[in-house]
């Protein structure tokens, strides 16, 4: 019995002593493996943009650009509204038919920067007709009323002496509609009203005015017009066979009063 009890003894010691490593083995052998980021990999959490479609973002282009863009709204203009009064004459055999007169308008400029602009404009004025023929004379009036579009470009002057800079020199192309009402030997009320599309190319100048707020320009333009009744002969009478033969084009010179917004 002795014996027997002695050998349990033994046998409960050796389990109570080899119990701690088998937990220690169990519990490494359930542990999870500690994940490590292998060599070459970047991950966005670590700060690195290289993969990031957004990192050469910026609310600006180029610096340049952004540069115009901050003079533009400081030295620039948006609209300019103004009054025109001038002078349009004719070239070719309407220089002999028509007389030169003075014509005045209104006009209204959009600006796209500190360069470009886009213009509309009216004119109109009345001008003598005066058609000497063989046997008679033809007296009348013509009315013009010019609708025009046209494209403003103004030159960089920063590299020019103050005097000039001051002038804003610009030139100015574009289209024009021109329509025209003929009046005939006045008592007998012979009306006649067509209408030719034009072009125009000029150029001319602003003088800037109560710190920029108005200005005062010049211009000058070419106008090239083609009306139905250009190179055919003016019929006088039936019996008269006809000798004049209306052609040429019309330039105008402007004095300008504008108002910058």
């Amino acid at each position: 019995m002795r014996r027997i009890f002695t050998t349990s003894l033994f046998a409960l010691t050796t389990l109570c002593t080899t119990l701690p490593a088998w937990a220690a083995d169990d519990a490494e052998t359930t542990r999870l493996p500690q994940l490590r980021r292998p060599e070459g990999i970047l991950l966005a959490q670590d700060g690195d943009d290289s993969y990031d479609p957004f990192a050469d973002y910026s609310e600006f282009e180029e610096s340049s650009e952004e540069e115009e863009d901050v003079n533009f709204f400081r030295n620039g203009r948006l609209l300019t509204m103004g009054f025109i009064v001038g002078y349009r004459d004719w070239t070719g055999n309407l220089g002999t038919i028509y007389s030169g007169d003075p014509t005045f308008g209104l006009y209204l400029s959009y600006f796209f920067d500190l360069r470009f602009a886009l213009q509309f404009g009216f004119l109109t004025g009345s001008h003598t007709l005066v058609a000497v023929g063989p046997s008679e004379t033809l007296n009348g009036n013509v009315s013009i009323a010019d609708l025009s579009f046209n494209l403003k470009y103004y030159f960089n002057t920063q590299n020019v002496t103050r005097g000039l800079a001051d002038l804003n020199p610009y030139i100015i192309s574009g289209f024009s509609y021109l329509m025209r009402t003929t009046v005939i030997d006045l008592a007998a009320d012979d009306v006649a009203k067509d209408g030719a599309f034009g072009f125009n190319i000029g150029a001319g100048i602003e003088i800037p005015m109560m710190r920029n707020k108005m200005y005062f320009g010049l211009q000058g333009a070419y106008q090239m017009a083609a009306f139905p009744d250009e190179n055919k002969s003016i019929k006088q009478s039936d019996e008269v066979t006809p000798v004049i033969k209306p052609s040429g084009d019309s330039f105008t010179a402007l004095g300008i009063l504008g108002v910058n917004f």
